[in-house]
């Protein structure tokens, strides 16, 4: 669909009215459900779990991602510990301020019996968004991008801090956020600092726009400034089509 009009981050009355309050981001990487359950998991975290996030005001935006075969045959990097992430779970805060209350709530449901499956854990990252871009066939401004419709992202996760606006301009990819890692707050064991990870949000095709991603990020690894840890495209989640998109 091609979509009129001047792009946002060409007016300037548009950006005067307010910008996007992300600001601190909680990444989970999971691994395949060990019999199989993906489907079933997918749909009770979509219709159970991910919306009581909600209640939190931290809370800005939710996204679930899922790797099917053929994206992790698309992978252009996938290293340890990343290469067994078949999923990603990722919530956008305003601030580091509403971990506590994330924990809290997840105690809560827990106690109320509202946990009843769970996938292995790959890891866990914190991280605060540092830049954004969005394409100027998208209109829509970077601010707002993750709140875009997409079909998937492309994931990148490297040790370095090379600037990736420049992949918004390969086909399929509608806009760019990139954050930096920091040392997860209690009682999260984990320490992303010196990573960078980017999503590229995609409203083509993953597997192809990933496809079509792969020589532009292999470029930007052949100077040696940014070290590949993982470059893969996921699946958004179709809701109530919780087996469209699954690991196998």
């Amino acid at each position: 669909m091609i979509l009129h009009g001047t792009p946002s981050e060409q007016l300037p009355d548009v950006l005067g009215t307010g910008e996007t309050a992300v600001r601190f981001v909680f990444f989970s990487l999971s691994a395949r459900h060990p019999d199989g359950r993906d489907a079933e998991y997918i749909a009770w975290h979509s219709l159970d779990h991910r919306p009581e996030q909600y209640r939190l005001p931290q809370i800005r935006n939710a996204l679930r991602l899922v790797s099917t075969p053929a994206c992790r045959a698309a992978r252009a990097a996938s290293a340890e510990p990343y290469d067994a992430a078949d999923h990603v779970m990722t919530y956008m805060f305003t601030d580091e301020g509403g971990i506590p209350g994330f924990n809290v709530l997840g105690n809560a449901l827990n106690e109320g019996g509202r946990m009843p499956i769970r996938l292995p854990s790959v890891g866990f990252m914190t991280s605060e968004l540092v830049g954004k871009v969005a394409a100027a066939r998208a209109v829509a401004g970077a601010d707002v991008i993750p709140w875009r419709p997409a079909l998937g992202v492309y994931l990148i996760i490297e040790r370095g801090q090379a600037s990736p606006a420049s992949l918004v301009d390969i086909p399929g990819v509608a806009g760019v956020w990139w954050f930096d890692g920091l040392e997860a707050p209690a009682p999260y064991n984990s320490d992303a600092r010196g990573l960078r990870i980017t999503y590229c949000f995609l409203d083509a095709d993953p597997v192809a726009t990933g496809e079509a991603l792969r020589a532009k990020v292999t470029e930007r690894w052949s100077s040696g400034e940014v070290e590949p840890l993982l470059a893969a495209p996921f699946f958004v989640i179709v809701p109530f089509e919780w087996d469209r998109y699954l690991p196998a």
